[in-house]
């Protein structure tokens, strides 16, 4: 997609399509990654690169929409190092409004429906008309012949099965030859497969794992090179598998592992799936896993052995002899194996974290699972079925269920979790010099089969003091949980860091880490783990005293939350608040990230918050995207700029402005440690009526005052920020809070403090 240039966009495409190409020179080079080399891991050379022809080229030359300028035309070759004033020229032109009898729309269509998907972009782009759509790819490296206009990205390279002897071009004696037989089989198979009689084509692909395993213990006995060994081993292993999954579908094999749960019962009990199962196993726990092999061809096979795998360290037990059965026409052969997972057992956690948002890369705690983006499974269940002397392989995740209204049931892979999981959120926050209390919070969630009860306590810097010492919970059931609140008494307060840990003992184990499962429903559950630390920082931050705040929640907003810093309970707002106009009881009212795609209705109850400003309230707005234009007065977000880097030089404009120095004096040092972005989603324009009062920008980007808007309307205020509150309030960044209490005090800007 992405060439490495301007015309990509923002820094994360065009490093992308730069290391795309830098890797097609890396990957075959010994000396690039000798750890990996000494790993055991041989290099792979590709034989092509290719990316799109940047797009965003005119007569004007390139159009850099990161800043929103056009610089001279100029593109660069990673691969051969050389610069070039011409644009990059089309050597494959991909079709993608060719139209699929198969889809039943263009490829273009179908793509375009699966980004309607992408949640986290407001549903990717419209879905096309039908009609012609080329895309063209330039050819950056080729380690083969081929001509300058390609049919495909494959010209010049033989992707045949018999392909394969180019990796060992000095074997003349047995490669091409065997390969050309097993290729004959899968054409045979191709040729005779009917769509209503799948299995009478099983005895060629038995036929063809079967030469396939010949060749393999062929080449591991040859006297090929190790490089020829690794690489031929590797593509007719792939090939294995490909002719072992062809035969479980021919021959309709399936095999379904789960959770053995309650057994239902009754009338309607052959219409269900077993009762509800626990989602999450703990060390130490004891239970069922039932294994049920179906056969849906009229053709017998022989279930040979049905066994599990765990990552976790569990061991297994059939709960009954396991004998071979021969099955056919849609019989099953079910299997119970219990399962006791060790006290030591390992948590299912992904491999990779990292400590702060701050740091670029993740470490990784097993080398051997540096690409994975999803841990090793807690247990996985295998079967291996005979068809006339060739052994089937198949495998599934074990699944637990749960049913969930308008979903139905869910399945998903079971995993295991601590007994206890203890959290504190927000993780990071702020303490004013002048407070003499604060509350910390830990929430404590049971996995525990049953009841559980324990304690909870504080560590704390020293001199500082926590009621109570220590709390109690008991906790009834699997998946209850319980929100303890601590008040902490600091010792002498100072602008530096300070951190608090949460820690539960339950069963004489202390637990010092929470997790949290992410993803959606049908996708493969994620529990991202977080230490139960509580960053805090003193800073000497004051807001208006007595301040009711009315807050509408936006998309993934922690701001909320944050306020209790500043020692703000914020009354959390309803649509229906919003709609009804009920909303003169507040002194200001903030509507969180993207409130507006967040809440469908709110641009039409947008007069209610204008009328709410004009007799004396505040309306503060968080950054949005899209088609936006709510104000009191006209504004044009444009393009959506942005300052990406969060160490920008920040210009005070308008230093005396109230919101910058009441009551707290902003300084540039207010934007020191900033995180991730200055800001996303500032004004492109604005009326004359909006004060503006920081400037920043990013490299080469003009300078951008949209970042803060505030105007006077009627007795009250209306105020736009697009700086990156919902990002510095969570991380506990001081200079975000002083600015943000400001914003709150505005309408007090006269008043008392505190």
């Amino acid at each position: 997609m992405f060439q490495g240039g301007i015309t990509d966009g923002h820094g994360q495409h065009q490093v992308s399509g730069e290391i795309a190409q830098d890797v097609f020179s890396a990957a075959g080079d010994p000396k690039v990654f000798p750890d990996q080399i000494a790993a055991g891991l041989l290099p792979w050379t590709p034989l092509k690169v290719y990316a799109r022809v940047p797009f965003f080229v005119s007569s004007k030359g390139m159009f850099d929409y990161a800043t929103g300028k056009y610089a001279p035309a100029r593109f660069y070759n990673y691969v051969t190092k050389e610069w070039s004033t011409e644009t990059p020229k089309a050597n494959v032109t991909v079709p993608e409004g060719d139209y699929s009898p198969v889809l039943g729309m263009s490829y273009l269509q179908f793509a375009r429906l699966g980004l309607g998907l992408q949640k986290s972009q407001n549903g990717g782009m419209g879905v096309p008309a039908a009609g012609k759509f080329d895309v063209a790819y330039h050819r950056y490296g080729s380690r083969v012949t081929s001509g300058e206009r390609e049919k495909n990205f494959f010209d010049g390279v033989d992707v045949s099965l018999t392909g394969m002897a180019t990796l060992a071009p000095g074997e003349t004696t047995f490669l091409r030859q065997d390969l050309a037989k097993i290729d004959g089989l899968v054409g045979q198979a191709m040729a005779q497969y009917e769509i209503k009689a799948p299995e009478k084509v099983a005895p060629l692909l038995r036929d063809g794992m079967r030469a396939t395993d010949a060749l393999i213990a062929k080449v591991e006995e040859s006297g090929l090179t190790a490089q020829q060994k690794y690489d031929l081993l590797h593509e007719l292993r792939v090939k294995r598998v490909q002719f072992n999954d062809a035969l479980v579908e021919a021959l309709g094999l399936s095999l379904r592992a789960q959770v053995a749960g309650k057994p239902e019962t009754g009338p309607f009990a052959r219409f269900g799936d077993g009762g509800d199962t626990f989602v999450t196993a703990v060390p130490g726990q004891a239970f069922a896993v039932q294994v049920h092999v179906v056969n849906g061809s009229d053709v017998p096979v022989k279930v040979k052995s049905s066994t599990l795998e765990s990552n976790a360290g569990a061991t297994f037990e059939n709960a009954q002899p396991e004998a071979e059965a021969t099955i056919a026409n849609g019989n099953a052969n079910d299997v119970r194996i219990n399962v006791k997972l060790p006290a030591d057992a390992k948590v299912t956690r992904p491999p990779f974290s990292r400590p702060g948002i701050e740091q670029n890369y993740y470490d990784v705690a097993d080398p051997a699972m540096r690409n994975a983006s999803l841990p090793l499974p807690a247990l996985t269940a295998w079967a291996t079925v005979d068809y006339d002397g060739v052994e089937i392989r198949l495998g599934q995740l074990v699944q637990t269920l749960h049913r969930v209204t308008g979903q139905g049931t869910v399945y998903e892979p079971l995993v295991v979790a601590p007994a206890i999981s203890v959290s504190v959120a927000p993780a990071a926050g702020v303490v004013p010099l002048t407070e003499k209390t604060l509350v910390v919070t830990a929430q404590v969630r049971s996995n525990v089969k049953g009841t559980a009860a324990g304690m909870v306590k504080l560590e704390l810097p020293q001199g500082w003091t926590a009621t109570p010492e220590q709390a109690e919970f008991s906790l009834a059931k699997d998946g209850d949980s319980v929100e303890l609140p601590f008040v902490v008494t600091p010792g002498k307060m100072a602008e530096t860091a300070y951190s608090m840990t949460a820690v539960a003992t339950y069963a004489g184990q202390e637990y010092r880490e929470g997790y949290q499962t992410v993803g959606y429903a049908w996708l493969l559950p994620a529990s991202l783990y977080r230490p139960a630390t509580y960053r805090a920082r003193g800073v000497d931050v004051k807001v208006a005293q007595g301040l009711k705040v009315g807050y509408l929640p936006g998309t993934g907003d922690e701001v909320q939350a944050s306020l209790e810093n500043l020692g703000i309970h914020a009354t959390t707002l309803t649509m229906d608040d919003v709609a009804g106009g009920r909303l003169s009881g507040y002194d200001v009212v903030v509507l969180g990230v993207r409130a507006y795609a967040a809440h469908p209705g709110l641009a039409a109850a947008n007069g209610q918050l204008l009328h709410y400003a004009k007799n004396g309230g505040v309306v503060i707005v968080q950054y949005n995207l899209g088609q936006f234009d709510y104000g009191p007065y006209p504004y044009s977000l444009g393009s959506a700029e942005k300052v990406v880097d969060e160490k920008a030089a920040v210009q005070l404009l308008m230093p005396e402005s109230p919101v910058l120095s009441w009551p707290n004096k902003i300084t540039a040092r207010d934007f020191d440690g900033w995180v991730e972005e200055r800001g996303h989603g500032f004004m492109e324009s604005w009326d004359a009526q909006y004060q503006a009062p920081l400037e920043m920008h990013d490299p080469e980007q003009d300078p951008q005052k949209g970042g803060l808007l505030i105007a006077k309307t009627g007795k009250g205020a209306y105020v736009y920020v697009a700086l990156a509150l919902y990002r510095e309030l969570p991380e506990g960044v001081p200079g975000a809070y002083r600015l943000f209490a400001n914003l709150l005090s505005l309408g007090k800007s006269s008043g008392p403090q505190k």
